[in-house]
């Protein structure tokens, strides 16, 4: 077991159609984890949830998130993601743009821009979230 290196790290985060698990925290103090699609930005990752989801409530109030990314094959590894999200009611345009990147990564060039479109409405908020801490290991099982 070993940690990743900066570009390792990028590279695992983008590889494929990973997902994030977002843990928020409920408006009683109890944790709430659900998976999410995510695209980068620099550091940053990038996703949308509707404002009424649980999640988007969450994230609404209280911004501090943990995010975990893992392969769940041999040797194994993961990447923990500390941070503060920057939530918005973005432009129609900006809004459109992450939808559809982020459709393209999970399912497809040939769908991105019907799924961007889809996922791209009024009550859909745009997620940023810049890391304060990662933790990157790799080769879990070696």
């Amino acid at each position: 077991m070993e940690k990743m290196t900066d570009e390792e790290r990028r590279d695992f985060l983008q590889a494929g159609t990973r997902t994030a698990k977002l843990a928020t925290v409920r408006v009683d103090g109890r944790p709430h984890v659900a998976p999410v699609w995510f695209v980068l930005d620099g550091d940053d990752l990038v996703f949308t949830t509707m404002a009424t989801a649980v999640k988007g409530r969450n994230l609404r109030r209280n911004p501090r998130v943990m995010l975990s990314v893992d392969e769940e094959a041999p040797p194994f590894a993961f990447v923990l993601i500390e941070g503060v999200a920057r939530v918005s009611e973005a432009e129609p345009k900006e809004l459109l743009k992450w939808t559809t990147q982020i459709a393209a990564r999970y399912m497809g060039e040939g769908q991105a821009a019907s799924f961007g479109q889809r996922n791209a409405v009024p009550e859909e908020l745009l997620v940023r979230v810049t890391p304060d801490k990662m933790t990157a290991i790799k080769g879990v099982s070696e």
